[in-house]
């Protein structure tokens, strides 16, 4: 057991200290001098790229190609990346891991899975034209300074969108930094550009110079936080000021004669110098403490802390927490520092563990949340421990206490100790963690390829699993020597009965690497069509694409894949589809008779379905407006149909045919008597013509088009009802015959009001009966006509009915009738 202060140093009223994560971390062979390094946060992964501005050691043709190797930072290689695409400007990671590689000509790559794949986009911007100098990074974006200072930000990765800033001067840029846009009051990237003998601040509507004196200042660090900016000055001087720029919060004299090679700030309290193998601390107040290494020494910043990597050992140094302060400070009589003095005096069965219980009983439950705090703080194993049993032991002495902070604490350490493993290389202290979360731990693992540790992190955290059988499977149908159908049965199996997996992301996978067949098998399995049917259009498998769709009954989706054939396939071939498939072939004719008529005319040709081409084209026809139009649509829907012997499409034919004549005749009509008959029914255009007294030509167009007798003269009387031609109706009455009967023209005469006329009608119709006939005299007004029916049928009690009806006039009449009936009896 060690002392857990040994570690501490005191750098003016507080402590800082320096913790050992691991150790023998890179081959001493690898010259650190010779690469830019950088690191992402929250313990992520170190890149390394060979500086092309310095000289190195000779070591053979093999080590002589140019790459980017990724490290944990226990120095175990996840990754080399092959480098052949120009000199590298910027080299820099997000906070979800993703390595960042800016290129001289502006291309810029996203490794997004530590495996070498990636996406790439362009800063554009004359980027490739003035080329890039440098990057600077934050978790989210990056901004790169071109060789004419001009400046291009991209505030978010995930979805890049460059944009320039304001023009800042054109003098040399001595050193500059960015203030993400999380700390900013504007919500945009501000940038510090140190020119000539200030500070400009540069964001993306102006370029504002702070006069700053005392310039120029080789370097520019910025907090965490955003709320400070420390300057180094030529002469040695190192300033911290408000990102504003309106205190000066201290100053700090190196007295060193040369530049430090970085400056970063450790956490939101203090500054690191770096020169090639000496640190300064310079704490508040301008307190100071300075750390030697046997090598070369890079600086990796990080929200907590910074990162201090050499050949031999990689180190985290970090203000002590105000928790674990407070248990192990020397001389510290605090609750939680006498609670943890209790337990070690328990283990000893010493009787002073219940004085010292009995001492801090009032702040016993403060004293137990501090040795919590403290423990997740600590990255030693033992002082891990003996923190969780004085917990333990507090809490098991309250009456209430509220155990899930300490619940919580504990299945934080466990897992930030297993993935501190050297094996694993994430050295992620608690704050971090809390920052990072779980499930972009877990994404981490990941992207290493630890499945195993992984799943039971998920399992312990009880977080779904698919994603890392998923991505397993992936790795497998990529990099699986083995033959397709062996590859199949071991995915399958291994992922039977797990929930939550998606065929569909390792098909692709496998589609990509050239394995269609293996990527054809395996979407057999995905249980979701909407998955299954996009990916095997790519994989140009069309007719299995629109059988799965159809088999899952989803419309829309059996519409997405007719789409996508018809864009992509010749008509000939697209149709050859649809055939056996009455579905498919039922929702491209419902959707072409909509939207494409020319589709739908080209699928009753491919069908043979001569009638129903017949009847689109008859259907263009009625919404033509020119008559030779229409009647050309006509011809060629009687063309279509001209070798059948269908008695349907044989009435059909003929129907058409008569359309024409009569399309003919109507043009014929509109010149001869500048009137609307075009577009008319037959009977409609008869029917305008008796209206308008062109009877002869009605009547020659019922000779011509054979219309029957019944409707002739059912239009013959309605048109001369309408023109009120009542001559020409009496004159039709003097017939011994009507084809419809005369009780039609008693209705029609009477429904125009022509009683006296109507009533030339009710004679002759002698298929009624006497009461029917005597109704009919009634409503046209002639009672004692309707008494002389009734009288001849001898209808005594219709006549007493009628005598209520009659008018003072025609009662005597009628009382005449009924007392002949009398005086007989």
């Amino acid at each position: 057991m060690f002392n857990p202060t040994a570690n501490w140093e005191k750098v003016g009223d507080r402590f800082y200290r320096k913790v050992k994560l691991y150790d023998a971390v890179f081959d001493q062979e690898l010259e650190l001098e010779n690469h830019i390094i950088a690191g992402a946060p929250y313990g992520g992964a170190v890149a390394l790229y060979r500086d092309e501005a310095k000289l190195h050691s000779y070591r053979g043709t093999q080590t002589a190609k140019s790459s980017i190797d990724v490290y944990s930072c226990s120095g175990k290689l996840i990754r080399r990346i092959n480098w052949d695409k120009g000199p590298i400007r910027g080299l820099g990671w997000s906070e979800d891991e993703r390595l960042l590689v800016v290129t001289e000509d502006g291309t810029v790559r996203s490794y997004y899975d530590l495996q070498g794949d990636f996406t790439q986009f362009s800063l554009g911007h004359g980027a490739e034209e003035h080329k890039v100098k440098a990057c600077r990074f934050w978790p989210t974006g990056f901004v790169a300074i071109l060789s004419n200072n001009h400046l291009v930000a991209v505030t978010y990765h995930g979805d890049p969108r460059p944009k320039l800033l304001a023009v800042p001067p054109e003098d040399e840029v001595h050193s500059w930094a960015v203030i993400p846009p999380a700390h900013t009051l504007s919500r945009s990237v501000e940038v510090l550009l140190a020119i000539g003998q200030t500070i400009y601040v540069v964001d993306p509507s102006e370029a504002e110079d702070r006069v700053l004196p005392n310039g120029p200042f080789t370097r520019i660090s910025v907090s965490p936080n955003g709320l400070y900016v420390t300057l180094y000055t030529e002469d040695g001087m190192v300033w911290v000021i408000t990102s504003d720029f309106q205190q000066k919060i201290g100053e700090y004299e190196s007295k060193a004669k040369t530049p430090p090679k970085d400056l970063q700030w450790c956490g939101n309290d203090a500054v690191l110098l770096a020169w090639e193998d000496e640190v300064h601390l310079i704490g508040p107040n301008g307190a100071s403490l300075r750390y030697y290494f046997d090598g070369w020494v890079h600086l990796l910043p990080d929200v907590d802390g910074v990162r201090l990597i050499t050949n031999e050992v990689c180190e985290f140094l970090q203000k002590v927490p105000d928790c674990t302060d407070d248990v192990f400070r020397l001389g510290s009589t605090s609750p939680a520092s006498v609670l943890l003095d209790a337990v070690d005096q328990l283990e000893k069965q010493s009787p002073k563990a219940d004085e010292n219980i009995r001492l801090i009983r009032s702040n016993l439950p403060d004293a137990v949340g501090t040795c919590v705090q403290a423990a997740g703080q600590e990255f030693d194993v033992h002082w891990q421990k003996q923190l969780l049993k004085a917990a333990s032991f507090g809490k098991s002495i309250l009456d209430l206490y509220s155990s899930d902070d300490f619940v919580d604490t504990c299945e934080a350490i466990r897992i930030l100790n297993a993935v501190k493993d050297y094996k694993i290389g994430l050295p992620i202290s608690y704050d971090q963690y809390r920052r990072l979360g779980s499930e972009r731990l877990v994404k981490r693992l990941i992207n290493r390829h630890e499945y195993l540790l992984a799943i039971r992190l998920s399992e312990f955290l009880r977080l779904p699993a698919n994603k890392i059988h998923v991505h397993w499977a992936s790795q497998k149908v990529r990099n699986s020597a083995a033959d397709e159908e062996t590859i199949c049965d071991t995915v399958v199996r291994k992922l039977d009965g797990k929930p939550g997996i998606s065929f569909e992301v390792i098909a692709r996978a496998a589609y990509d690497e050239g394995r269609s067949h293996l990527a054809t098998r395996l979407l057999n399995h995905e249980t979701r069509a909407g998955k299954q049917v996009p990916l095997l259009l790519v994989m140009e498998e069309d007719e299995i694409a629109l059988d799965k769709a159809l088999e899952s009954g989803d419309t829309d989706l059996v519409f997405f894949v007719l789409l996508q054939l018809k864009k992509k396939l010749p008509l000939a071939s697209f149709f050859r589809l649809l055939t056996n498939r009455p579905v498919a072939t039922a929702l491209v004719e419902s959707s072409a008779k909509d939207q494409d008529k020319e589709l739908l005319k080209d699928l009753y040709y491919q069908d043979d379905r001569r009638l129903d081409g017949a009847n689109l084209l008859f259907s263009e026809a009625l919404n033509q407006t020119a008559p030779q139009t229409k009647v050309d649509k006509l011809k060629l829907a009687v063309k279509l149909l001209g070798d059948s012997k269908d008695p349907t499409s044989l009435l059909y034919s003929r129907a058409y045919g008569e359309a024409q004549a009569l399309i003919r005749v109507q043009a014929s009509l509109d010149h001869d008597f500048d009137g609307h008959y075009s577009g008319l029914s037959l009977n409609e255009t008869i029917l305008r013509l008796i209206k308008t007294g062109y009877g002869k030509r009605a009547a020659k167009i019922q000779s011509d088009f054979k219309v029957p007798e019944k409707t002739w003269w059912w239009l013959r009387l309605r048109g001369l009802v309408a023109k009120r031609d009542w001559g020409e109706i009496e004159e039709v009455s003097k017939q011994r015959r009507s084809p419809i009967g005369w009780e039609a023209f008693f209705n029609e005469v009477l429904g125009a009001g022509n009683q006296k006329l109507a009533g030339l009608f009710v004679p002759k119709c002698t298929g009624l009966s006497a009461q029917e006939r005597s109704d009919m005299w009634v409503k046209c007004g002639m009672v004692v006509k309707a008494g002389e029916e009734l009288a001849r049928v001898k209808d005594v009690n219709g006549l007493e009915d009628l005598r209520g009806k009659a008018k003072a006039s025609e009662v005597a009449e009628i009382e005449r009738m009924i007392g002949g009936f009398r005086s007989k009896r």
